[in-house]
Parts: C-alpha cells; sequence; structure tokens
C-alpha cells in the first residue's frame, strides 16, 4: 500500500525521525572529537602560560603572537614550568594539574560564597622566576582572559590576553602585540599598594615609555574592552595578593 505523503501525520513522523538520526549523529560526533578538543584546549592553555612568561616564537614585527607549536608545547611547559600551586581557603597546595583549572567556574563559586580554587605557576627562564595567574573578565560583548606574569618585584613579565567576541579591529586586538608588549615593564604597585595596571586614553605616553605610571595607552575606539581588561587585572591581582606579598621582595 502506497503511503500518502500528503497527510500531515506523515510530516510529523518523518520530521520526528529525521530530528532522532540527525540528534544520534551529533551526539556520535561529539563524544567521538571529545578526546581531541580537550587535547587541543590543554595545549591552548599551555601555549598562553607561555606566551605570558616570554617563550614564544614572535619574529621582530608588532602584529599577531606567535606562540609555541602544540606538537612541541606539552614539552616547553614542562621546561620553563617548574611548580603549579592551587590557593584555596588560604593554603597553597603543589598541584601538577592546576592548568586545568577553570578559572571561570571557580570565580563563580566565589561569587556564590562557595569555595574555590585559584591555579597558579611558577616558571624559571635564563635563571629568573615568573610568577604567573591567569586572570578573567568582562570586555564589551563577552568574556576575556588571560595571564599575567610577574617578577619577585611585582614587575610585569609579560601578558596575554584574548576574548571570546570583542570587535574585530578594535577591541579585539588586545590580542595584538602592539598592545600586549606594552605591559611589560610595568609594576603592578603604587608604592607599596598593589594597583594594577590601567588602560589609559591620552595618558601622554603613546609609546609606553614610562614604566613608573600603572598605565598603559588605550587602543582608539575600544574604550569599554580597555577598561574591562584594566578591571580583570586589578582584580586578579587582588584575589592573589596574599601569595604575592610572601614572594615579594621589600
Amino acid at each position: 500500500m502506497a503511503v500518502d505523503t500528503d497527510k500531515n501525520s506523515y510530516t510529523v513522523i518523518f520530521a520526528g525521525l529525521m530530528v532522532v538520526v540527525v540528534g544520534a549523529i551529533l551526539a556520535f560526533l561529539a563524544s567521538s572529537l571529545m578526546p581531541t578538543i580537550k587535547q587541543n584546549e590543554r595545549y591552548a592553555t599551555q601555549q598562553d602560560i607561555l606566551y605570558a612568561m616570554g617563550v614564544n616564537e614572535n619574529g621582530d614585527d608588532q602584529g599577531s603572537v606567535s606562540k609555541i607549536p602544540t606538537d612541541r608545547v606539552e614539552a616547553e611547559f614542562t621546561n620553563f614550568i617548574k611548580e603549579q600551586y592551587i590557593i584555596q581557603d588560604g593554603k597553597t597546595t603543589p598541584d601538577d594539574e592546576a592548568f586545568l583549572i577553570d578559572l571561570k567556574k571557580q570565580l563563580a563559586n566565589k561569587n556564590k560564597g562557595e569555595s574555590y580554587k585559584l591555579p597558579l605557576f611558577v616558571g624559571e627562564k635564563d635563571n629568573k622566576n615568573y610568577y604567573i595567574i591567569p586572570m578573567y573578565g568582562k570586555g564589551l560583548w563577552d568574556a576575556i582572559w588571560g595571564y599575567i606574569a610577574l617578577d619577585d618585584s611585582m614587575t610585569v613579565q609579560g601578558v596575554y590576553f584574548d576574548h571570546k567576541a570583542e570587535t574585530a579591529g578594535l577591541g579585539a586586538n588586545i590580542k595584538m602585540r602592539f598592545f600586549l608588549d606594552d605591559f611589560t615593564g610595568e609594576s603592578i604597585l603604587d608604592g607599596t599598594k598593589y594597583a594594577g595596571i590601567a588602560v589609559a586614553k591620552g595618558n601622554n605616553d603613546p609609546l609606553n615609555k614610562r614604566k613608573d605610571d600603572n598605565a598603559v595607552d588605550a587602543i582608539a575606539g575600544a574604550t569599554i574592552t580597555g577598561n574591562g581588561v584594566a578591571a580583570m587585572i586589578t582584580e586578579s591581582v587582588n584575589l592573589y595578593k596574599d601569595y604575592l606579598e610572601t614572594i615579594r621582595v621589600k
């Protein structure tokens, strides 16, 4: 007997079957790809931490960053990152997989008044220690995040920023070298006070030659994103202040 394809019941049944079939296919693909996705996330985190402490493949231009390739990043991470810690409830505990902690989730726990974990990394390069802290904040449109590397005088040795949905050519430029490089050499201290680093419009230092003003020049047309970066740095520094006081040269 021929099937009457003009009936509404046929359309509903066919659509339902397609939803089930397509859903099953997507679920299978997601499950199959999950190990690869997780591995790529590991690589990306390691690349960003290393970039903040100056381990990269940048050339002389001031354009896009060039990170350590994924086929080498795990070995380089092991080579340069000497210690990893979790700070929780006033205690600092070694943890070789602290880099896997999702800071966004931990800050959500903090905002709910729950216990939360803060990862911290100690790197070594050219016989110098680098203290790298992760950051998470809000830009104009969505999340921004990154890492800041400090020495024991609380001077910035490097940073890395990224974003989810900032405007191309404007706020998205927080991940470009001409902006990132300006932070190197700045102090997060104003005297003995933890002040962070402002992203300032018209700070009379467009070439960023002054390193004692706790400020870098803003990106034109990206005021809100820049303010988000500054707030993110300040909030992160305050979260880690107790630990930083234990290693700061006074």
